[in-house]
């Protein structure tokens, strides 16, 4: 069996959310729009996708995504928490009317090409938020800055498809 491309991955996860009915809202920082852009690169991909967030500073992680002040200020903006609340803001700020959309998934993280606060370039943390749930998943990436960013966007829509068919484990 062959792994499939992370495009067959996309287009995979939006057939599939818009066969139940679900929808997608995404908030980005290392990432800069290229996952919000993968997906959108779909076609049918609105019945899908709400939006995406490109909250790249840290102080919009909270303003826009309600993700703690304090938190950001202790361990900073790449932090599996950060990561958790980035995912579950966006939900909830792209939902439509007072419903949250189906799904948050967020990107935080060192593209490189050097360490930001003691952080390695490559590593990543990817969000999920759904109905109550919240999860990220860390990455240790290797390659140049575009590099990691295209690495990331294909391992977030990897576990996004994992998670909505029930095969991506809770971490």
């Amino acid at each position: 069996m062959t792994t499939p491309s992370p495009h067959d991955s996309t287009h995979a996860v939006i057939e599939l959310m818009a066969s139940r009915g679900l929808t997608i809202a995404v908030a980005e920082s290392l990432t800069g729009g290229l996952l919000v852009a993968e997906l959108i690169r779909i076609p049918g991909a609105s019945r899908v996708v709400r939006g995406g967030v490109v909250a790249y500073a840290t102080d919009l992680k909270n303003s826009l995504l309600g993700v703690d002040d304090d938190l950001l200020a202790t361990r900073g903006p790449v932090d599996s928490d950060v990561a958790r609340l980035m995912a579950e803001g966006v939900r909830q700020r792209l939902g439509l009317g007072t419903e949250a959309a189906s799904w948050g998934l967020s990107t935080t993280g060192v593209a490189g090409p050097g360490p930001q606060d003691g952080h390695p370039a490559g590593t990543v943390f990817i969000g999920l938020a759904a109905d109550g749930r919240m999860s990220s998943h860390r990455l240790h990436l290797r390659g140049d800055r575009d590099s990691v960013r295209s690495q990331t966007v294909a391992a977030a829509v990897q576990l996004l498809l994992e998670a909505i068919t029930g095969e991506g484990g809770r971490r």
